[in-house]
């Protein structure tokens, strides 16, 4: 409604006598009186409905937001960018808008778009130092997702040149020269990560160290695994991955009670690595001639390990030793206190050797029912990010977390 102006406050024109008369009725001299302050009331009554209008604008856009937030959390990400895209067709200064757009290009593997959002964002010039920083981080991600890391390991250095978001900048340049594989320089931004915000980064420290002594290891270069080890038990001492290299490297040797100490020192270092340490080292016992020590040293790890692995391992030493009835017996008892479908398939197996006609069929039906159980279970999970995996990784192929994949302990998969 637009305001009232003074003319339409007037009761008629004003009767021609003269100039002087006032008026005698109190009513009409009152309207009279009012007259200024009406108009400077309608002035003020405009300029509300102006802030009104403004006002409804500003609603308008925070209830796109709102919208588009709220798609988002409920994982609708077509809508939300139909919603931010109009949102940031309606207002092209909103930095914000922008960004989550970028965003959510990105999440969707539209790359290119996001690309192109956020180089036109940094290519403004009424952005803040703060915001441009922003973009330019999200722009370097858009880059790693591209596959172009030479322009994303670019763009992060020149960010940590400008100790703008550096810490940021540092983690993303750490896992471009993991993907590469450049462990030297991802130890030395791990370690200026370190120093920069104060958090411990010893233990990935310390699987970079071993990568390179794997790698040098695998060219027969021993010396310098060494090498390699020790910085490695310098960076984070008790380093069981350190453990099992050393063990390698001296069974390559034939240093074989060296050897078996290494992977003894790896059990104790973290008994979770037992399904990987047990064969290596059992093999060191053999050759070293110690399966008196082997016997002894299982014992103490089936105290330790929740797993049927050693509980096999002691399995099979007894049926070498003792007989396949000891081997029977120790295993029987063993699975009433640790169910496992491993272990069943393992008595079932020692079973039937001493078994015929239809309980031995009746045996294979079993066999087959519980191998069919195993089949695909993943026996390894990541504690960081839930990714399972038959085989072990040091790294997580998922999260990419070092050392955070650890067996499963359960009736199936253990």
């Amino acid at each position: 409604m637009q305001p009232l102006g003074p003319q339409q406050w007037m009761p008629g024109a004003a009767p021609e006598r003269s100039v002087n008369f006032l008026p005698t009725d109190p009513l009409l001299l009152l309207l009279l009186l009012l007259l200024p302050l009406a108009g400077w009331l309608g002035w003020i009554i405009g300029r509300h409905a102006t802030a009104r209008r403004s006002g409804a604008r500003v609603t308008e856009l925070s209830s796109h937001y709102f919208r588009g937030l709220n798609y988002l959390l409920n994982e609708q990400p077509d809508k939300a960018i139909e919603v931010f895209m109009k949102l940031a067709e309606f207002n092209r200064d909103t930095v914000e808008t922008h960004l989550a757009l970028g965003n959510l290009f990105r999440r969707r593997g539209e790359v290119d778009r996001a690309i192109r959002v956020h180089q036109h964002l940094v290519s403004r010039s009424n952005l803040s130092e703060a915001e441009r920083t922003v973009a330019l981080l999200e722009l370097g991600e858009d880059y790693m997702r591209a596959g172009l890391l030479d322009r994303a390991e670019a763009l992060f250095d020149d960010l940590v040149a400008m100790d703008a978001h550096a810490p940021s900048a540092l983690r993303h340049l750490i896992a471009i020269y993991q993907h590469e594989r450049d462990w030297h320089k991802a130890i030395g931004h791990a370690r200026r990560l370190e120093k920069m915000t104060g958090e411990s980064q010893a233990a990935t420290i310390a699987q970079f160290q071993c990568e390179l002594a794997e790698q040098s290891r695998q060219h027969g270069a021993r010396a310098e695994a060494r090498a390699y080890l020790d910085e490695a038990f310098a960076s984070q001492p008790g380093c069981v991955r350190g453990y099992m290299i050393s063990g390698h490297l001296f069974a390559e040797e034939g240093r074989w009670n060296e050897a078996v100490l290494a992977f003894e020192q790896a059990v104790d270092a973290d008994v979770d690595f037992v399904p990987e340490i047990l064969p290596p080292l059992l093999d060191a016992y053999a050759h070293a001639g110690e399966m008196d020590r082997a016997e002894k040293f299982l014992g103490h790890v089936v105290d330790r390990y929740h797993g049927i692995t050693p509980v096999l391992a002691l399995t099979d030493l007894y049926k070498k030793r003792e007989g396949e009835r000891a081997a029977i017996d120790f295993l029987t008892g063993q699975l009433r206190q640790r169910p496992s479908v491993r272990g069943m398939m393992a008595l079932i197996d020692a079973t039937m050797s001493s078994t015929e006609g239809e309980a031995r069929e009746n045996f294979l039906i079993l066999r087959d029912l519980t191998h069919k159980l195993l089949e695909g279970r993943a026996m390894y999970r990541c504690n960081h990010c839930g990714f399972g995996a038959k085989a072990h990784h040091w790294q997580c192929p998922s999260c990419k977390s070092w050392g955070t994949v650890r067996p499963i302990h359960s009736v199936v998969s253990e």
